[in-house]
């Protein structure tokens, strides 16, 4: 099979009449698949694509397409939710970022280690999806435990060690990561500065065809459109006769809420804020009103990961460790106490995106809970540390003292939160049928890109229908 043949072929396994930008984007892939490496020389793809413009379906039919020439492929996503998205897309195995390229080891002293795994894959192409998540700075795996590492560089460390090529695709008109203003591993101009890469990229912009009937691409495109022209003032939204996008008041909140509930279940329906602070008023609410549930915690509530923990599961479990964003349910509380100035539960739960998983039995630490804060502080982690060492003063070694800290169970417990109502952050990568948007406070100055780029990502998190909560009327055209 030649060049030319390939990309026909990635075009016939679309199964829909491609868009031009699309026959384009498959001569650039066949070019770049078929293209010889100089000695040292990394090639990498930017496929850069909006919402509806078919980014999917492409990598889809390159995966089912690349067998033909021999050449292998690994799946990879920043969160356990979007490597859940890609392999129901693509038909085969994804897997985060971190759980492809480190391992964690306990040291003599009780701390855990990440280090970069040797890359064993020969004659692969590495695809990440939902690359615009991807920090570009280093970053702590966990407050005092880990040293920090940077993702995107140790992602292509790993993958050009073994002569293998790196495909990324993003959207970037979706939130950055946070605390930045781009998103590093979508930006060519950065990638060429900071790394020896050699770039192929392309844009998809044309919405598909079949996409086109859709309220929420629709406005999702006229969102981002707004974007890349640099006009932040409203309308933002036309809903014209569109069935999948709704405007409710706070008064129809309720019984919307108990509608999708009742017909999609929990792990199907979200609630995006703005804040933590509301997104806590939000799963109480749910919690209370929707699901009669009183009590701190309960057998059936959703919950999600919002730190790294290493401690939890065995070393030889398929999920490697519980991510940041890994989504759970409860299956049973056996035991709820206080100790260390904190109230810990003793719960088995399931892992929403691994149903294959056995249940685990772990520690979850309830102060996350409802926390205004993402997750505990770093002064709430100091004095936390400070009670749990106070066990082990009778210990003279300052090392060993660190050791045991390190393997107790209550300083590992997992920080949770409700995953009934999040933050837009903590959605990006994932999707569900039914998504309710928390306007949340909004004044003038506030209608800029930030804001625009956080109504793209939470309106493009929804599958089937997308209600719009107490939107001010002049948002409306």
């Amino acid at each position: 099979m030649n060049q030319q043949e390939f990309a026909n072929a990635i075009l016939n396994n679309l199964h829909h009449t491609p868009t031009s930008g699309q026959r384009e984007l498959s001569e650039l892939i066949a070019k770049f698949i078929f293209s010889r490496a100089e000695p040292g020389q990394r090639l990498t793809f930017l496929l850069r694509g909006y919402a509806g413009t078919g980014k999917t379906s492409m990598i889809s039919s390159l995966v089912r397409s690349l067998p033909m020439l021999g050449k292998k492929t690994v799946l990879l996503a920043p969160t356990g939710r979007a490597a859940k998205v890609l392999a129901q897309y693509s038909g085969k195995p994804a897997s985060t970022i971190h759980r492809k390229i480190y391992m964690h080891q306990a040291h003599a002293d009780g701390r855990f280690r990440i280090t970069l795994r040797q890359n064993l894959h020969k004659n692969t192409l590495f695809i990440v999806d939902e690359a615009s998540m991807i920090h570009g700075d280093s970053e702590s795996f966990d407050t005092g435990m880990f040293a920090s590492r940077n993702l995107l560089d140790d992602l292509i460390e790993y993958v050009y060690s073994s002569n293998c090529r790196l495909l990324l695709a993003g959207d970037t008109a979706q939130l950055p990561p946070v605390g930045t203003v781009i998103s590093p591993a979508l930006d060519e101009r950065l990638l060429k500065v900071s790394y020896p890469l050699k770039i192929s990229a392309f844009e998809l912009t044309e919405v598909v065809r079949q996409e086109k009937e859709s309220g929420i691409l629709f406005n999702a495109t006229f969102l981002r459109q707004k974007l890349s022209s640099n006009d932040f003032q409203s309308p933002y939204f036309s809903l014209k006769k569109f069935g999948d996008i709704i405007r409710i008041s706070g008064h129809e909140l309720e019984d919307a809420l108990n509608q999708s509930f009742y017909t999609g279940g929990a792990e199907s329906t979200v609630v995006i804020t703005r804040s933590n602070k509301r997104a806590n008023l939000f799963n109480r609410e749910v919690r209370q009103r929707i699901l009669f549930r009183d009590g701190e915690i309960a057998a059936g509530d959703l919950l999600m990961a919002v730190r790294n923990n290493y401690f939890w599961l065995p070393p030889d479990s398929k999920i490697g460790f519980i991510a940041n964003g890994d989504m759970m349910e409860i299956q049973r509380v056996n035991k709820v106490r206080e100790m260390y100035g904190h109230r810990f539960a003793d719960v088995s739960i399931r892992f929403v995106d691994y149903p294959d998983e056995p249940h685990t039995e772990l520690k979850l630490l309830l102060g996350a809970l409802d926390s205004d804060s993402a997750a505990l502080t770093q002064e709430e982690n100091r004095k936390f540390f400070e009670e749990v060492i106070q066990d082990y003063e009778s210990i003279p070694s300052r090392s060993e003292r660190l050791k045991e800290v390190q393997s107790n169970p209550f300083y590992n417990a997992l920080q949770v939160k409700f995953a009934y109502a999040l933050t837009c952050h903590k959605t990006q990568g994932g999707q569900w049928e039914e998504v309710f948007i928390d306007q949340g406070y909004l004044t003038p100055e506030r209608m800029n890109r930030e804001y625009l780029r956080w109504l793209y990502t939470a309106l493009t998190r929804a599958t089937r229908r997308a209600y719009l909560v107490n939107f001010n009327d002049d948002l409306f055209g």
